[in-house]
């Protein structure tokens, strides 16, 4: 008989819980109304409502229930990406059309404009970490996209550098909180070996964006007798999407498995004992600092944060630039706006591929060595092919949207290979402080003096793309090494999948939890 079905049919005294009144009842839904709530306690509790049902039926149910969430959760993530990236791009594709010369920008102005958005970013990236342990991941967003299709919009108004760079900096800030919130959910909601994939899928739409934006750029272009600047617009039109996409969000996206609307109360049961080999837990919200000093002492959670400052330079390079990079082999703006619709493409796929070629097991770091060689080749050929080869050159640009695989499944280390919620919390802060202030530097690599190839910026660059090739190997071997380690004490020999399961409710750290595995 179907697991539902058999609750609704039995008494509480059957199965140790009944219907979904008596889990209301017991309390595990009235604790989560307008109140904040221990969510490893909650979870703790639901794993062992999990284990009054036959596991095979749990496996079943589980399929059904990822598939519940990939189809109605993961669009949500995708779609607030996506508007992300566009609301951060605006700034590429609205410089083709007199953004410098409307608001008097001159040298190196625009890199600095790029740069602020980063600044805000590098301010906002532990705050946020703070408030995302403390309060609910699904509401926090919602709010934050409201405010930041406003500021979006603003951007519309301002008339001069200074201006552009305060605008820009708020508009970082806000989104500071995107990135990490969603590595928080994703550990929450899905397996380890299931979290690169969907990170992947979630970041991947940005490929779309590029599309989108590159598409809504030229279509801009095409209008005429307007009051309204055509960069101007293009700042109007995706500020109300993201505003709009706010409502959205806040009603829908969740907290973590139980709060799930898509979900039946059986189905979040069954969602959490599906991530309980995580042993991640969900959220504590009471910091522990001791896991603060671990973090910080910790080799593995620096070279995270070296891999983080080099993979930054390469995104904030690469994203802003792709305009002026093309521009510069003498396209006119519209044909520079409609030559970097493929840069999507390139990334929408190759991010998906890369994220497959990840759960294959112990080569999610091999993975991410192989997605630095795309952007690599590219940059190497931006720098070498003779400007007689224009559309070749255009061709190597395309290969820096790939970047966008190296980047998420960075990103997906600190959550699948770090446990103690300060701890995790502390790394993913200092890794995004990190990350923001390589997309601060790499801007700044690109010298105004050097159009159209800024060798100094693609030289610098190509060391940065072997900088993470090397870190990650050291990486990977250092994981290798500790679950080695590990695995000689014998701690696993006769431990129950239970009792690991309910260590992982605990918050206690990866090194602490000598049942918890590193995945490579």
């Amino acid at each position: 008989m179907d697991a539902e079905k058999a609750v609704a049919a039995s008494s509480p005294s059957d199965h140790g819980v009944g219907t979904t009144t008596d889990f209301e009842k017991r309390g595990f839904l009235s604790r989560l109304k307008g109140q904040r709530i221990d969510l490893d306690e909650l979870g703790k509790q639901y794993y062992q409502q999990s284990l009054q049902y036959d596991e095979e039926q749990l496996k079943r149910d589980a399929i059904k229930v990822r598939r519940k969430l990939d189809f109605l959760v993961l669009p949500l993530m995708a779609t607030t990406y996506m508007l992300s990236f566009l609301d951060k791009q605006t700034l590429n594709y609205s410089n083709a059309y007199g953004l410098q010369a409307d608001t008097h920008m001159k040298g190196n102005d625009y890199a600095w404009v790029s740069s602020a958005a980063y600044f805000g970013w590098l301010t906002g990236a532990y705050p946020w970490q703070i408030l995302l342990q403390r309060f609910p991941v699904g509401r926090l967003i919602g709010v934050m996209l409201f405010f930041w299709g406003s500021v979006c919009m603003l951007q519309a108004t301002v008339t001069n550098f200074s201006g552009f760079v305060a605008v820009r900096f708020f508009l970082g800030l806000l989104e500071a909180v995107v990135s990490p919130a969603f590595v928080l959910l994703t550990s929450m909601l899905w397996t380890r070996e299931e979290q690169s994939l969907r990170s992947s899928y979630w970041l991947s739409v940005d490929g779309v964006a590029s599309i989108i934006g590159a598409l809504l750029a030229y279509g801009v272009g095409h209008i005429h007798g307007l009051s309204v600047a055509p960069w101007k617009l293009i700042y109007l039109i995706v500020g109300a999407m993201t505003f709009a996409w706010g409502v959205v969000i806040f009603l829908y996206l969740p907290d973590g498995p139980h709060n799930v609307k898509a979900l039946s109360e059986y189905e979040r049961v069954v969602a959490v004992w599906r991530i309980s080999q995580n042993q991640t837990g969900l959220k504590h919200n009471v910091i522990v600092p001791s896991q603060i000093k671990e973090a910080m002492l910790d080799p593995k959670s620096w070279l995270l944060y070296l891999m983080a400052v080099c993979i930054g330079m390469l995104n904030g390079g690469t994203t802003n630039f792709l305009s002026a990079i093309i521009s510069g082999f003498g396209y006119s703006p519209l044909k520079t706006s409609l030559l970097q619709t493929p840069v999507g493409a390139f990334e929408l796929v190759m991010v998906i591929l890369f994220g497959y070629l990840s759960e294959i097991r112990n080569f999610l770091g091999i993975t991410i060595m192989l997605s630095c060689l795309p952007g690599l080749v590219g940059l190497i050929g931006i720098l070498t092919i003779p400007f007689t080869h224009r559309f070749a050159l255009v061709v190597m640009c395309w290969f820096q949207g790939v970047v966008g695989s190296p980047v998420i499944l960075s990103w997906t280390l600190p959550g699948v290979n770090t446990a103690g919620h300060t701890k995790r919390t502390t790394v993913l802060g200092v890794y995004f402080i990190a990350f923001c202030s390589g997309n601060i530097i790499g801007p700044h690599l690109f010298l105004a003096s050097e159009k159209p190839r800024y060798p100094t910026a693609i030289k610098s660059l190509v060391g940065a793309y072997s900088a993470v090739i090397g870190l990650q190997m050291m990486y990977t071997a250092y994981c290798w090494m500790e679950n080695r380690a590990k695995a000689r004490t014998g701690l696993l020999d006769g431990v129950s999948t239970t009792e690991v399961a309910l260590e992982g409710f605990d918050d206690v750290t990866d090194k602490q939890n000598k049942h918890f595995r590193y995945r490579i």
